[in-house]
């Protein structure tokens, strides 16, 4: 296991976009340290914030974490990275597999555009966890997300395909939502605002928007696959599929062929 210990809190905003196992294991320790990180023109290096020990190996522990550790296994293909600590914005942004694990705090727009992999945050996120970028066609795009605290407003936004799992979140969960899965225990206000298509599984929301319909309660074969489904990554989730649950269809204002169910 390669490991990178945090020497102190960072001076600068860190952009670990090119720092992963696959880009260390073809690198010396000296080469690695020299390894240019900084968003400044200061220039600051790996070895300026870290202590560096390489072994080659497909994992990658960060050994104290910072708000300013931003695209952590942004380029992520394969291997595992885990940090101890917080981690910045836009965590495993793009990442197309493997794993990453944050045991702290995420920032916004955590695992934007992911298409492959599982991104697991012990802690809250930030707004747009799952989120589209400014101008990006989509959001998470087929990978797994796990959040196990709070996650902040418009979580999912823009999610073409994939599954969110969290504790909690703010306002506009699934909002513009293209496709997917999105389950959690309670969300704010206004919920798939905007979704085309794609199922949010809640246990509880605040107010619900006038384009949405209910539609009754269900018994569907679709919902017990669900359950299986979400088993594997949250058992307090899939619980939620064995109570009575409400569907309601929309949103109106697009073409209505998204579903939010929630817990009776």
């Amino acid at each position: 296991m390669s490991t990178l210990t945090l020497r102190a809190a960072p001076p600068e905003r860190l952009d670990f976009l090119n720092i992963n196992p696959a880009a260390l294991s073809r690198l010396s320790q000296g080469e690695a340290e020299r390894l240019e990180i900084g968003t400044t023109r200061t220039g600051v290096r790996l070895g300026d914030c870290f202590a560096v020990s390489l072994d080659g190996s497909d994992t990658l522990t960060l050994e104290g974490g910072h708000e300013r550790l931003d695209r952590v296994g942004a380029s992520l293909s394969a291997g595992t990275i885990r940090v101890t600590g917080d981690v910045g914005q836009r965590l495993g942004a793009g990442m197309a597999g493997g794993r990453v694990t944050v045991t702290g705090h995420a920032g916004p727009y955590a695992a934007s555009g992911a298409t492959g992999g599982t991104i697991t945050i012990e802690g809250d996120a930030g707004d747009y966890a799952g989120g589209a970028v400014y101008a990006a066609k989509a959001g998470l795009d087929g990978a797994t997300l796990i959040i196990r605290g709070t996650a902040g407003a418009h979580l999912g936004d823009r999610m073409r395909r994939g599954t969110i799992v969290a504790g909690r979140a703010g306002a506009f969960a699934g909002s513009r939502m293209i496709a997917g899965t999105l389950a959690a225990l309670a969300v704010g206000d206004h919920p798939g605002l905007g979704m085309r298509r794609g199922t949010l599984l809640l246990g509880a929301h605040g107010r619900m928007a006038s384009t949405f319909v209910e539609t009754g309660t269900h018994d569907l074969v679709f919902l017990r696959l669900l359950g299986k489904a979400l088993r594997g990554l949250s058992a307090e989730h899939a619980d939620l599929l064995a109570k009575p649950l409400r569907r309601y269809s929309g949103d109106l204002a697009t073409i209505a062929k998204g579903e939010i169910w929630v817990a009776a």
